[in-house]
């Protein structure tokens, strides 16, 4: 085992990467029941075990695949926002578009995906963009991925001022964030409990603090009344699998509907999502720091993630991804892929531990999550503020990912108004930057993708 996944070479051992497998997988769990919410009969139509089924078994093989294949410690599994977006296009078709024939979408944009891998297009991207970018992008993803635990705990909340229709899309002087109910409600209560609890850990550097912080925090919540343990009993402990969606993709309904934006957005969403995540991730792992290995890793990553989005279209899910939430496991210390496939072989048993995945709360992964915010935030010094050409790029990657809750927006705009400025400093300057010519091409692609399409 050592030997496959050159555990002394990273500095790592298997107790090491099974304990950040475990973490990653907890972190991520919550994928296993709001999927069915976007996917399952009241969102796009799939049948609840069907859907449940294809995120088990999809999410599981996929990350397994990428440990084996690739040796990284990244998890994938339907991604979210993907999921929102394949639930609009169905019920705003008025019936015209099927969820089958949306499972055919998003299988072609997997076949698209592994073409552009293949011929080494998506790769470029690791040589194309500035190194600040990349280095904004981790930090934009570590706000982000904090951001997604600050509002599954409650911690932060959203008021609205001078709205008679709060349907309504509303200004910024109307959006007020404000802190939680600290004092009533005893998620927020927990959620501090259990930040307080895995901060000291890691202040004390004691090894597998987010997992002991999920755990202690879960247990917590028992008392509380936020952890409930009644899924323990009324939960069925084995799957159905008579109502499955495998194979039951639509290719010729997806190329008779003519669904081209369709596709255009899943591709392109996907494109900078996963970029974005596999930079951000291996970057907090240590994987980047040799230019020739670390641009061979990510074209094999990228060949996965492929495979995974066509993949899970095939099982009855929307596009399969990597996972931000991967790096919750590179915090505690995986290298590996040993810690991905740990991540996988528990989501394949979460066919048969459903219920005891169903325990763990978000008040209880949102701590883990913010304090993985917190170690994402040192490649902020990586950034070269001192230059606008690229600190302002860099700041507008690192604020829109949060802000809009979007990797790809941020990615985006970093993109655009990085070719603008160096545009404007080569007229100017004696000392021209160079501009790839696939930052060029990326900059009309998302001007195009924005001003024709909007925003996913």
């Amino acid at each position: 085992m050592d030997r496959f996944f050159k555990l002394k070479e990273n500095g790592t051992n298997v107790r090491t990467e099974i304990i950040a497998g475990i973490t990653t997988f907890m972190t991520m769990a919550y994928i296993l029941f709001v999927n069915n919410l976007f996917l399952g009969p009241n969102g796009a139509g799939i049948p609840s075990d069907g859907v449940f089924f294809a995120t088990c078994v999809g999410a599981g093989l996929i990350t397994i695949l990428m440990g084996l294949f690739v040796n990284i410690p990244i998890a994938l599994a339907p991604g979210m926002g993907l999921n929102a977006y394949f639930m609009t296009v169905v019920l705003s078709s008025g019936g015209k578009i099927t969820w089958e024939a949306a499972l055919g979408a998003v299988f072609i944009s997997g076949i698209i995906f592994l073409i552009l891998t293949v011929t080494k297009i998506r790769q470029l991207l690791i040589v194309a963009i500035p190194q600040s970018i990349k280095s904004a992008i981790t930090v934009g993803i570590g706000l982000f991925i904090a951001s997604i635990g600050l509002k599954l705990s409650n911690l932060i909340a959203v008021n609205l001022s001078g709205v008679e229709d709060p349907t309504k899309t509303v200004g910024g002087s109307s959006l007020n964030f404000t802190l939680g109910d600290f004092v009533h409600s005893h998620e927020v209560q927990l959620t501090l409990i259990g930040l307080i609890l895995i901060a000291v850990l890691m202040a004390l550097r004691v090894k597998g603090a987010l997992l002991i912080g999920i755990v202690a925090t879960t247990l917590i919540g028992i008392p509380m009344g936020v952890t409930s343990t009644s899924g323990l009993t009324e939960a069925a402990w084995f799957p159905n699998l008579s109502d499955l969606a495998v194979g039951k993709l639509d290719l010729g309904a997806a190329f008779k509907l003519g669904l081209f934006e369709i596709v255009f957005v899943f591709t392109f969403v996907e494109l900078f999502d996963t970029f974005g995540t596999l930079v951000g991730t291996a970057t907090r792992a240590g994987l980047m720091k040799d230019k020739e290995k670390s641009e061979k890793m990510i074209g094999k990553a990228m060949l996965v993630d492929a495979v995974g989005v066509s993949s899970g279209a095939v099982l009855g899910t929307s596009t399969i991804t990597s996972y931000i939430e991967s790096t919750a496991g590179v915090a505690e210390g995986g290298r590996t892929g040993l810690t991905a496939v740990t991540t996988g072989i528990l989501f394949l048993l979460s066919l048969f531990i459903a219920p005891l995945a169903g325990v763990v709360p978000g008040a209880a992964t949102a701590p883990a999550l913010i304090i993985v915010g917190v170690l994402m935030m040192s490649q902020v010094k990586n950034i070269e503020w001192d230059d606008f050409l690229y600190a302002f790029p860099a700041f507008v990657t690192i604020v829109l990912m949060p802000f809009t809750g979007s990797i790809a927006n941020g990615i985006s705009a970093g993109i655009v108004s990085y070719v603008i400025l160096a545009i404007f400093h080569n007229l100017v300057a004696k000392n021209k930057v160079k501009i790839h010519w696939l930052m060029w091409i990326l900059a009309v692609i998302v001007l195009c993708r924005y001003i024709f399409i909007g925003a996913e």
